[in-house]
């Protein structure tokens, strides 16, 4: 995903200040939201320094996720999701003979700037291996310059904006970048389809003006296209501006083609604006509403808000996100429910992927830096190995020496040469009720 820019700079005084009380106000927030952990969630996890071996010899990673922001509402659920790895592996004996420290979350405020100043934070004054993160993809390509500079690990659990795959081609990360979550090249093939499927054959679209909605949008029209598809504006898309806060303009050039459905790619905040502007207008009547991940949060049909009568404005649309379906999933979920007493939400099982890659990758290489975690990534991320699940099993087979190939929570995790990997992606739907239900899956053709 991509982001809202801020209104203002913050320094890395500030960056750093704010790293500090992240802890207390992200989760203290989380906790009060539906299906989200409780807030003491994190703050166990970082007093796992071994006393016998010393900070020097402890593998370091933090994270950088949007505690606040227009994607708070994805980003503040999965905090707990590296924590909970960390305490995992640290119970059956941390990385490299010591106990993994981590860095309580940076909040990047769903804002590249907040990114750029909070990954400078963790790798330049917190001196992290390697970190997870960010959601947003307009976040993570700030970050990333800068975790390549430093030869810090960044492994992205949600940023799917096609754009890293072609900057990877071009060497632009030195190999310091990988993701657990698949590029949008292969979601809005999956929406298509599915919009196909349903019988839809003419389309607008309308994206917010960034990494994730741009890239997401051009892929889309190509795929639908492919099928048979027409899409109404393909010759002047419908880009919103991500600052903004008045969408009657945009709204208007999105449904003014008779567009059977439309497909709106936004994250949760300006996305319910939009999206209630089109109601208000009396645009969206008889108008399927297409939808991604970027605004997949239970918070989200009542941010859009209801008609005259009471009903959820967004009933009955429905959207794409990628699934979860890997070998370690069953046993992710138990212990995310046995800690928090809730099923895991959407992208945990990535930032938990994202987090056993780097303590995998230090063990395989049996050195806590962040060049040591990148050039053993896809050797334990990918066959050939003996395949494994449980990422405590992994370990100690790493130390006996032994080749492993990672099954991960949220897939089987195959690690490309440029850091993208494939998955599945959930059909999820907006009920009468204003609750969001998985109705079923779908692959990108």
């Amino acid at each position: 995903m991509s982001n809202l820019a801020s209104t203002y700079r913050f320094n890395l005084r500030k960056a750093f200040a704010l790293a500090t009380i992240t802890l207390a106000t992200g989760m203290i927030t989380a906790a009060c939201q539906d299906q989200n952990p409780p807030s003491g969630s994190q703050s166990g996890s970082t007093t796992t320094q071994s006393s016998a071996t010393g900070e020097a010899q402890s593998l370091k990673i933090g994270s950088l996720l949007p505690a606040t922001g227009d994607l708070s509402s994805v980003g503040q659920p999965m905090l707990a999701a590296v924590p909970l790895l960390v305490e995992t592996v640290n119970q059956c004996g941390g990385v490299n003979g010591a106990a993994i420290t981590l860095v309580p979350n940076t909040d990047d405020q769903t804002d590249p700037t907040a990114g750029a100043d909070g990954m400078t934070k963790l790798a330049e004054v917190d001196k992290v291996a390697g970190v997870v993160g960010s959601f947003a993809s307009s976040v993570s390509s700030a970050a990333t310059p800068i975790a390549a500079r430093n030869k810090v690990m960044l492994i992205s659990p949600g940023s799917t904006s096609p754009v890293f795959t072609e900057r990877a081609k071009k060497g632009d990360f030195q190999g310091f970048w990988a993701r657990t979550a698949p590029p949008d090249t292969y979601q809005a093939q999956a929406l298509a389809k599915l919009a196909f499927d349903k019988g839809i054959k003419k389309v607008a679209t309308v994206v917010i003006n960034n990494d994730y909605g741009v890239g997401f949008e051009k892929e889309f029209v190509v795929s639908f296209k492919k099928l048979g598809g027409t899409v109404t504006n393909e010759a002047k898309p419908t880009r919103y501006d991500p600052k903004a806060t008045t969408f009657e303009t945009e709204v208007q050039a999105a449904f003014s083609g008779q567009p059977e459905a439309v497909v709106a790619i936004a994250y949760a905040e300006t996305g319910a604006l939009l999206l209630k502007t089109a109601y208000e207008q009396g645009l969206s009547k008889d108008v399927q509403l297409l939808l991604a991940d970027g605004s997949k949060s239970d918070l989200f049909p009542g941010q859009v808000g209801k008609t005259s009568d009471g009903k959820f404005i967004l009933a009955g649309a429905l959207g794409t996100v990628p699934g979860a379906d890997g070998k370690a999933l069953d046993q992710f979920v138990k212990l995310w429910q046995a800690k928090f007493t809730k099923p895991p939400v959407q992208y945990a099982a990535h930032a938990w992927d994202a987090g056993a890659l780097l303590a995998l990758s230090a063990q395989a290489a049996k050195t806590n830096t962040g060049e040591a975690i990148k050039g053993k990534l896809r050797e334990v991320a990918n066959a050939p190995g003996v395949e494994v699940s449980d990422v405590c099993k992994g370990l100690k087979l790493l130390k006996e020496g032994k080749d492993i190939n990672y099954q991960g929570a949220s897939g089987n995790v195959d690690v490309d040469g440029n850091g993208d990997v494939i998955g599945v992606y959930d059909v999820w739907k907006v009920e009468a009720d204003g609750k969001l239900t998985t109705v079923g899956k779908v692959k990108p053709q």
